[in-house]
């Protein structure tokens, strides 16, 4: 700890650029993923086309794509913009799926009555279908954010910002303290960003809360 204390502008700054780059392309993927996964379960062969790209986009080596995408969107490697990109592209990879699963998973009576009562497709989406299908969505968005937070640890080795720069750096001046700091500060921060999600889940889907009780209470006893 007293090195964290005694370097603490440092700690603070690797902590502000990690977190940049690891919850902005958090929040490209879902924006992207919701749509895609609804066009994906529009037909079958939409949702195997899409699926499919989505996981050969997840199995690409990170560190090859932090390098091969410049040329393909006129980028630095070490310019914030290639690290954001390149990590959206992982999340949207890992949340399209996800989104897919969850809006396939309501029951169709609910959507057959939705449908009867007069709600066109638009509507029926945003008030009916993606609501039921957020409880779903928030736990493939907390695996997101957390693989996003130990990913942006990976371009260290490239040269970018992050608390992966103690990593690198600690282990190249030997110091020791350097790098279990960085290892330490890259668990709290994923910790921390999973219980808000959590709790950001249970406040956004309060219909859930009697399931979760009775659950609680069939554990218990």
């Amino acid at each position: 700890m007293d090195w964290v204390f005694r370097n603490s502008s440092l700690v603070l700054e690797l902590t502000g650029q990690h977190i940049v780059f690891s919850l902005v392309p958090v929040l490209i993927g879902l924006v992207l993923a919701v749509p895609l996964g609804w066009l994906a379960n529009r037909t079958r062969i939409g949702r195997s086309l899409t699926l499919n790209i989505a996981g050969f986009l997840y199995t690409l080596p990170s560190l090859a794509l932090f390098v091969f995408l410049p040329p393909i969107i006129g980028t630095r490697i070490l310019d914030p913009l290639n690290v954001i990109v390149a990590l959206s592209v992982y999340v949207l990879a890992l949340l399209v799926r996800t989104v897919a699963d969850a809006l396939n998973s309501i029951p169709s009576t609910v959507v057959n009555s939705a449908t009867a009562m007069g709600y066109r497709p638009g509507r029926r989406f945003l008030t009916v279908e993606l609501p039921l299908a957020v409880p779903v969505i928030l736990a493939g968005l907390r695996v997101a954010a957390v693989s996003s937070i130990s990913l942006v640890t990976v371009g260290s080795v490239i040269g970018f910002g992050g608390l992966g720069k103690m990593f690198t750096e600690g282990f190249q001046r030997e110091i020791p303290q350097e790098t279990i700091s960085g290892i330490v500060l890259v668990l709290l921060l994923a910790i921390v960003v999973d219980g808000l999600l959590l709790l950001a889940g249970r406040a956004l889907t309060p219909w859930d809360r009697p399931a979760r009780t009775r659950r609680t209470a069939g554990t218990a006893s």
